[in-house]
């Protein structure tokens, strides 16, 4: 159509520039397709009505029509007052060449255009569908009880923040679980603190043999009462060590699992423990002091794992050693080293080396105190030692890594003897003491 316009556009200028009937005849030859010129009023030889022929010269623009075998372009020219009509024929075999190819090409995109909707759908379906698988089986692992199990966050936005809300669900879980642990421990230390009392008031009563033949059945009875009193206590003792000692391994291995958690301020954990073991001291009327605890001193030790050990020196103060024992708690760091030291005024320990063996005492006991202080120590990088303390009996010293500075010696000799020698017994006052006036 658009050559079709050309041939029309220079038959139309020809007629325009007033060319003769040789100047005509030049123009059709050069604009080819043999376009037919319709002079004012003759309608002669057209491949379109008349009427249509004549309604086209009354205008000005251009009109396509539509006949047998294609498609006839007239073009109205106006020379003074006489217009004619220039009809140039289009064929279909002209309108339909290199469609085909076309309608192949775009069938060709259109394919392509599918198949490239189909792969970029099932990527984005295949990564949608591996976060929820993977979701589902956190969430089944969670169920069955590891509350380890964390996931990835990916896919679209809604599934991401499914597998943020995931992870924020099993943390709460571990705290919770922790906490709830924690506060069993706690429970169990205040259960020691009644049964420490009881037991000392059981032994302070009369003997419970009763094979003596010249006793009363009223003594006899009696005796028996304080020998099942006796056993139920030690009964009831060992079952709290048992809690204890479960729920901290249970709460260590989760610590081990998490090992951004493995950091305290010991000298926070002595305050806070010895809130607790301060209530007892006042009812046994014991003298003690905190030396050292006002400054904050990080150790690379889980809080439950130091507080543990701590209850387990302090423990076997209050259990082995008379009512009224003084006794003293310090902790002080150098040269990377930190220092916890348990000192009392009690009769001492006679094996030091048996006494640090776990399962081994001279009391006996279960024999684990001391050990849990020796494992907390060593995860530490640390020690435990024993030795003869200031005010007389046992000397517990939990050498621990500094978190702020490495350790410069190996030697924990010279900050224990730093730590007797800054001790000065004449300024020693006991201000936690029980007058007989309370």
């Amino acid at each position: 159509m658009a050559a079709a316009g050309q041939r029309s556009a220079i038959v139309a200028g020809a007629l325009e520039a007033g060319a003769g009937k040789k100047g005509l005849e030049a123009a059709l030859k050069a604009a080819g397709g043999n376009p037919i010129v319709h002079a004012p009023g003759t309608t002669q030889d057209s491949r379109v009505p008349a009427e249509r022929l004549v309604s086209v010269a009354r205008g000005t623009e251009p009109v396509e029509v539509d006949v047998a075998g294609g498609i006839v372009r007239l073009q109205p020219v106006t020379v003074g007052q006489k217009t004619s009509v220039v009809e140039v024929f289009v064929p279909d075999s002209e309108l339909g060449e290199g469609t085909a190819r076309d309608w192949w090409i775009l069938l060709g995109i259109a394919l392509g255009l599918v198949l490239g909707s189909v792969i970029v759908v099932d990527r984005l379906a295949r990564g949608a569908v591996g976060s929820v698988r993977n979701l589902v089986h956190a969430a089944m692992a969670v169920g069955g009880g590891d509350l380890g199990v964390r996931i990835q966050p990916s896919g679209p936005r809604e599934l991401a923040e499914a597998g943020y809300a995931f992870n924020r669900m099993a943390d709460r879980l571990v705290t919770s679980r922790t906490s709830e642990r924690e506060l069993v421990a706690d429970l169990s230390h205040r259960l020691r603190t009644p049964l420490t009392v009881l037991r000392l008031d059981a032994e302070a009563l009369d003997p419970d043999d009763t094979q003596i033949m010249d006793l009363t059945a009223q003594e006899v009875d009696r005796r028996r009462g304080i020998r099942r009193i006796r056993q139920a206590i030690v009964t009831l003792e060992g079952e709290v060590d048992q809690l204890i000692n479960t729920t901290r391994a249970a709460v260590a291995a989760q610590v081990a699992d998490a090992p951004e958690e493995g950091l305290c301020d010991a000298a926070e954990v002595v305050r806070d423990r010895m809130v607790f073991w301060s209530a007892l001291a006042g009812d046994q009327n014991r003298q003690y002091r905190v030396v050292g605890a006002q400054l904050r001193i990080p150790v690379p030790v889980a809080r439950t794992e130091l507080a543990a050990a701590l209850d387990a020196i302090l423990g076997n103060v209050f259990r082995y050693t008379p009512q009224g024992t003084a006794f003293e708690v310090g902790i002080s760091r150098r040269d990377g080293w930190v220092a916890l030291r348990v000192d009392d005024a009690g009769p001492g320990i006679d094996d030091p080396e048996k006494a640090l063996q776990r399962g081994q005492s001279e009391q006996g006991s279960t024999g684990l105190g001391l050990d849990i202080a020796r494992r907390a120590a060593q995860a530490a990088g640390g020690s435990v030692s024993l030795a003869r303390a200031a005010m007389g009996g046992a000397s517990v010293v939990m050498l621990l890594a500094d978190a702020e500075a490495p350790p410069k010696q190996a030697s924990r000799f010279g900050l224990v003897g730093r730590m007797a020698r800054e001790r000065d017994p004449a300024r020693r006052k006991w201000p936690h003491q029980r007058t007989d006036e309370e």
